[in-house]
This record gives structure tokens, C-alpha cells and sequence, in this order.
């Protein structure tokens, strides 16, 4: 995602300006914080650029073994979607709250390493609902700040998502975070896995959002960076300071 504007950039005398854009990419440009609904089209010079966004909760793993998953996304492009991608495998939900849906699946990667972390550490499952339900309503805090629908994050892009990537194996972030609370390093932890890893880069950019209004979300992410981007998670009660703020 970090290269998708300049790669767009450099082909958009090619594109169709009526050409459909499917998205299944998950964050946020570091440099800028834009979504994909917003790169594409101003990297094309194309306001008006077709665009879909797909989303989760689905693993791949699990979709290329024919079981069920839920894809969802957006407006009057959604009905062409889901009638071209959608199987008795794969079911495409669809939503004109494009903000929402992409937002949705940035944030809860954060959230997944957190849960990796409290599962690694050994806190129990009532630290780990208290995390999991302390997360998805600063997620739904901070999406409807960005414009979200709050429908849209308790519904299948939002909460159900949440439920997939903190609590199931197959979730590479909760991996990580799994790794981090047993004592791994995180570079160590990096360069041992060959698939793609969300949550760093996506928590770069979320850190960067403005959180001056005093929300709990701006009074920890300090510990989040602390303990996790730094690779620093050692037992000092890091998982009590977010329930102490306001």
C-alpha cells in the first residue's frame, strides 16, 4: 500500500477512467494517512474513478479449503461484485459506507497483536475480553471521528472482523502478538515469518492521527508503541493503564 500511489502515478495515461478498482488492501499511507478510496483516485487525476473496497472477516487459508467466509463493500459497483465473486464459498455482503468497511479492517489488526500479546502472557480470557471490548469501542471512536457509520463497525466489517483476527490461530497479527508475550523479540519475530505483517506499519500511521480531545485512545498509545513497536513487552501492567484513564 505504501507504493500504490506512486505505482498509480506512473501508469494513469493507461487507465480507463472508466475502469472498476477492487481494493482488498488493509491501512493507511504512512505519509499522508489517506485510505485507498482516497490514493486511487487522486493518484489516477480521476475523482469520479470507479472503486470498490473488499473486506473481511475471511482467511485465505480457509477460503482456498471451500470454507465459508463473509466479504464485504461498497455502492452501486458492490451488485456487479458480488454477483462476479460471490460462490457457495464466498459470500459478499455490500455497504456504501466505504470509509467504514476500510477504516474497519486497518484498526482491527492493532487490535489483534494486543489480544496476541495477552494470550502470549498468559492474562487469562477476562483480560482478554476486557481488552478486545475496550478496543473495538476506541475503534468505533475513532472510525465515526473519520467519518464511519457506527453500523458499519458493529456489523460484519467492524465487530466481526475483531472476533476473527483476536481470537482465532490462523490471524499472522495475533501470531506476532502471541510471539511478543512469550518473550520474542520483534525483529527476531519478523524475519522469521513469511507472510505479510499489517499491524507495524498501520499503527505508524494511527499514531500519527490527532488525539489532542484527552480520549483514552491518545492517553495509551504510548504504551502500545512502547511494548510493541519497540519490541519492549515485559510484565509491568501495561494491560492495567488503559482501563485507569478517562
Amino acid at each position: 500500500m505504501q507504493f500504490s500511489s506512486a505505482f498509480l502515478e506512473g501508469i494513469a495515461d493507461y487507465v480507463d477512467p472508466r475502469l472498476p478498482f477492487i481494493s482488498l488492501s488493509k491501512g493507511l499511507e504512512l505519509n499522508s494517512l489517506r485510505m485507498m478510496s482516497q490514493i486511487i483516485p487522486q493518484a489516477l487525476k480521476n475523482p469520479r474513478q470507479p472503486f470498490i473496497a473488499l473486506s473481511g472477516p475471511s482467511f485465505a487459508f480457509e477460503l482456498m479449503n471451500k470454507l465459508p467466509t463473509v466479504a464485504s463493500k461498497d455502492k452501486k459497483l458492490a451488485n456487479s461484485v458480488q454477483q462476479l465473486l460471490g460462490s457457495s464459498d464466498l459470500r459478499i455482503s455490500t455497504s456504501s459506507d466505504v470509509t467504514g468497511v476500510e477504516i474497519a479492517g486497518a484498526l482491527q489488526n492493532v487490535l489483534a497483536i494486543a489480544a496476541g500479546i495477552v494470550v502470549g502472557m498468559n492474562l487469562g480470557n477476562n483480560s482478554m475480553a476486557a481488552l478486545v471490548a475496550q478496543g473495538c469501542s476506541e475503534i468505533r471512536w475513532l472510525s465515526t471521528k473519520m467519518g464511519a457509520k457506527p453500523m458499519t463497525i458493529t456489523g460484519l466489517s467492524g465487530t466481526r472482523d475483531i472476533m476473527l483476527t483476536c481470537f482465532v490461530n490462523l490471524s499472522r497479527n495475533r501470531t506476532v502478538g502471541v510471539r511478543l508475550g512469550s518473550g520474542e523479540k520483534l525483529d527476531d519475530i519478523l524475519r522469521s515469518m513469511n507472510q505479510v505483517v499489517i499491524i507495524f506499519s498501520m499503527y505508524q500511521g494511527l499514531y500519527c492521527i490527532n488525539g489532542s480531545d484527552g480520549s483514552s485512545f491518545q492517553a495509551h498509545r504510548e504504551d502500545f508503541s512502547s511494548w510493541c513497536c519497540n519490541g519492549d513487552v515485559t510484565y509491568n501492567g501495561w494491560w492495567l493503564r488503559p482501563w485507569n484513564h478517562p
